[in-house]
């Protein structure tokens, strides 16, 4: 059997969502509708990190899943990829108070920049403006996208939990990012799938689908927190050590003494921190990270293969490739 990844990279950059720009430009326009609020300064925080050049992959792999499934009518699609936009940036301002961190894509994090408690509040306004964009459809898609945000949850605990815990394994990371990253990618596949009006076979195929982009797409990020360009990937190298969460890198590395000296370590310098980072580098450990996230690349591109022909799957199969092979 072919390889479903062993086509090249592309040299089409984001043209593999381009077939649903203008799609896309509608989820633009209607986030900055509900992102407006009474408060000007609650739309300026949200408006400060949603348009601070975010990939937008979440709402494009769901289009792209939508109309490889043959869906015609976008306007409940556009209020989808709205909610899970919305309810992503909820996390990441959750995340940067939680983490402390300074920069996000590339400027100022909104802590820093707006202040702990408003960017707190601004969070959770984000998450009440997506269940009400999301509230108007029937029972079933709402459970599914709460479930989506339950698992967020109790994936934010759980990696807190395994924070500088040397005791982390492999399958409790593999949880980990399938609650905190691969949930909304799988929930936002299965709507589509169902909006699309495929058998239930089909939308659980999809969901499976997203999954296994989402872990790919987590896995890849873990890369790039390592060896990626700052300028690139909107922050500094080696996050992930400073903050004592257990990316990929990190656990397949703790068995070397300058990456578990420094993830278990409460306050780290810069040298132990670039030691780590060499060490993780020079020990084969990114090359085994990037075999895994194109193994789940590679399922994610057999289920799509399932659905009929189209300009829109094989745009999809592209998009999935070049998330595990992104510049860095």
């Amino acid at each position: 059997m072919r390889d479903p990844l062993a086509t090249a990279r592309s040299d089409t950059g984001s043209e593999s969502a381009s077939l649903v720009n203008a799609e896309l430009e509608s989820v633009e326009r209607r986030i900055e509708e509900v992102i407006r609020s009474r408060e000007p300064r609650l739309t300026d925080i949200a408006d400060y990190l949603i348009n601070a050049g975010g990939k937008r992959v979440r709402p494009a792999v769901a289009m792209l899943v939508f109309r490889a499934c043959g869906g015609g009518d976008i306007s409940d699609m556009v209020d989808l990829s709205v909610s899970l936009e919305l309810i992503h940036t909820a996390t990441l301002l959750h995340d940067d108070i939680i983490d402390s961190n300074d920069v996000r894509r590339g400027r100022a994090a909104a802590p820093l920049r707006f202040g702990i408690a408003d960017t707190l509040v601004t969070g959770d306004f984000l998450f009440s403006r997506a269940f009400e964009v999301c509230g108007r459809f029937e029972p079933k898609i709402v459970a599914w996208a709460a479930d989506s945000c339950v698992q967020l949850t109790e994936g934010e605990i759980m990696q807190g939990r395994f924070r500088r815990n040397p005791a982390v394994t492999l399958d409790d990371y593999l949880e980990i990012i399938d609650r905190k990253t691969a949930s909304l990618f799988a929930a936002g596949s299965k709507i589509a799938a169902y909006l699309a009006d495929m058998p239930d076979d089909r939308v659980a195929q999809m969901e499976s689908c997203g999954r296994e982009i989402g872990l790919a797409f987590q896995m890849i990020d873990d890369v790039l927190d390592v060896e990626g360009d700052p300028r690139k990937i909107g922050k500094r190298v080696g996050t992930d050590l400073l903050d004592g969460n257990p990316s990929l890198p990190i656990v397949w590395g703790l068995d070397l003494a300058p990456v578990r000296r420094a993830f278990e370590a409460p306050e780290c310098s810069e040298p132990e921190i670039e030691a780590a980072l060499r060490a993780i580098r020079d020990g084969n450990i990114l090359d085994r990270v990037r075999e895994f996230a194109v193994e789940h690349a590679r399922a994610a591109v057999t289920a799509v293969r399932q659905l009929p022909n189209s300009a829109y799957r094989e745009a999809l199969e592209r998009l999935v490739r070049e998330l595990v092979q992104r510049e860095i």
